[in-house]
């Protein structure tokens, strides 16, 4: 029998990252695939370049180019880079390769969806374990950038769905339900030594920026839990309509790892 893929979803600071740990003690020979490491399925916080991007990025960056090939998986004619887990103090680094990620806008609807869709119709792992690799970067970029409404995000998750079929995999979904709540926590746990937060005014930066924080409004913490309160309820829908056979909600933080494998 093929060992089965596990898929770990779920709101910001649901426990995602805790839950892949626990379910990799239980089961050590599945490959885990974290958010920012390259992945077969998912390209969050990764460069998808062009031979010929790919070879601009190697001349602009010389003295990083050692390190950027130690950190390239080569995808048919496109390079992936895990341009965050490069360690430098050069100046926009990081902002400039950002911008070859197919998240954030940076590619239009037809495109980023084929990316999607091509990569998870050459995936055929067995024992395998992904951080948020589901919905969170992908519903994020329909709503927030591509201001896809609801109908079109759960047409593109039916084409998915049916791009799976037939895979051995398995939905975890962390389910949370005081969403504020949640946030005021990991607010909080995500601040320096000083207290001083530091994923929180990244987040409210990232969706007020947004072409729909701006085009709706969203601001601060009230705006942050009407986003994620819609993101959530299509999360749900998806899951019902679409994944029911292969999904599992679980409230988050509170669970047995025992009952999931």
């Amino acid at each position: 029998m093929k060992k089965i893929n596990y898929f770990i979803e779920g709101l910001q600071g649901a426990g995602k990252s805790t839950f892949v740990q626990r379910l990799s003690e239980q089961l050590p020979d599945h490959k885990v695939f974290r958010e920012g490491g390259y992945s077969p399925v998912e390209l969050a916080w990764c460069t998808y370049t062009t031979e010929e991007q790919y070879d601009k990025i190697l001349a602009d960056y010389p003295s990083l180019a050692s390190e950027i090939i130690e950190k390239t998986v080569t995808e048919g004619a496109h390079r992936v880079i895990c341009y965050t887990q490069i360690l430098t103090e050069i100046p926009d680094f990081h902002r400039n390769l950002e911008k070859f990620e197919i998240y954030n806008g940076n590619l239009d609807r037809d495109a980023f969806e084929q990316v999607i869709l091509e990569r998870f119709g050459r995936w055929s792992g067995e024992g395998q374990i992904f951080e948020c690799s589901i919905f969170q970067n992908i519903i994020e970029n329909q709503m927030l950038y591509l201001l896809m409404d609801d109908d079109g995000i759960l047409d593109f998750y039916r084409r998915l769905g049916r791009v799976l079929a037939g895979k051995h995999f398995q939905i975890v979904y962390l389910d949370v339900d005081d969403i504020e709540g949640t946030i005021d926590v990991i607010r909080k746990e995500r601040s320096d030594e000083r207290g001083v937060e530091l994923w929180f005014p990244m987040m409210i930066r990232f969706l007020e920026e947004s072409p729909y924080g701006k085009a709706h409004g969203l601001t601060g913490m009230e705006g942050l839990v009407a986003h994620l309160t819609r993101r959530r309820a299509l999360e749900h829908r998806i899951l019902e309509e679409i994944f029911a056979e292969n999904s599992t909600v679980i409230r988050s933080k509170h669970y047995d790892i025992n009952d999931i494998v």
